[in-house]
């Protein structure tokens, strides 16, 4: 019986080519085949590092009618790279498809490790990066973007999207319009390319900077979580005597004052054992 092939999940530079890895040149040149988001982007890739693997194009297009065929190859033991345009596959990129139909067909699934436009903003960024949430690029609709924005400014942690850059300015005024405007952001472009930068300031500065100014190249948009909301402890203990008085439990206390002043179950446990 013959043993299955492996996918290889491949990370191409996202500007610099000297990112490619010499474990990803190693691997792109022995598989039976490279699947690409854009053939055209990809193959002067190829050809700069010396690789000479046949090449197919793979993308939101092609992936629903293509993923079976390349699973069937990959089942009968050819061994297939996949890549994006810049990047790490499945990342706001295609692959993801694939990669779910490998891993349901008993193929084994290989990451090759490399440059990636989120990580390299998030580590560059100067704000904190464990947790941190990537949302990818907002829904395009109206009604679907306001509730995706809204949802990610009420993270309390770092938010790492995408964005176009011709959106980019509209995106921040509309952080703004949602109460975000004195948060910490920063704008990547254009990593490790020859332009890279990484502007800082409040959501608020940002907006107005690239209302005049629209950014050019790729884009990674870096935000400061929402911040904790300050609790009336005064009126919380004042409610919890109250309720300790009326005779509440100390649950039922506990639960009321999580309810009513958002603080933590320790903190309102305290509050209800103290009055």
């Amino acid at each position: 019986m013959t043993s299955p092939g492996t996918l290889y999940v491949v990370s191409t530079p996202i500007g610099n080519r000297a990112d490619l890895s010499p474990r990803a040149i190693e691997v792109l040149g022995r598989v039976a085949l490279v699947v690409a988001e854009d053939t055209r982007h990809t193959a002067p890739l190829l050809q700069w590092a010396g690789v000479s693997t046949p090449l197919r194009s793979h993308h939101q297009h092609n992936e629903a009618r293509e993923t079976p065929r390349l699973v069937e190859r990959l089942v009968g033991g050819d061994d297939i790279a996949v890549v994006s345009d810049a990047g790490t596959p499945c990342l706001s990129d295609p692959g993801e498809r694939l990669v779910a139909a490998a891993v349901t067909a008993g193929v084994p699934v290989v990451p090759v490790p490399g440059a990636s436009a989120l990580l390299a903003a998030l580590v560059g960024s100067g704000l904190p990066a464990v947790p941190f949430t990537f949302v990818g690029f907002l829904p395009r609709p109206t009604g679907e973007r306001r509730t995706a924005l809204a949802a990610a400014l009420a993270l309390p942690h770092t938010v790492v999207c995408y964005e176009a850059p011709t959106r980019v300015a509209d995106l921040l005024c509309a952080m703004v319009e949602h109460g975000a405007g004195e948060r910490h952001a920063v704008v990547a472009r254009e990593l490790t390319k020859v332009h890279e930068e990484f502007r800082r300031g409040t959501v608020a500065e940002l907006a107005a900077y690239y209302g005049g100014a629209p950014p050019r190249g790729e884009v990674v948009l870096v935000l400061a979580g929402a911040p904790a909301a300050s609790v009336d402890q005064a009126g919380a203990a004042a409610v919890a005597r109250r309720l300790r008085s009326e005779g509440a439990t100390v649950r039922d206390t506990v639960t009321q004052l999580q309810a009513e002043f958002g603080v933590s179950r320790n903190e309102a446990y305290r509050l209800a054992q103290d009055a």
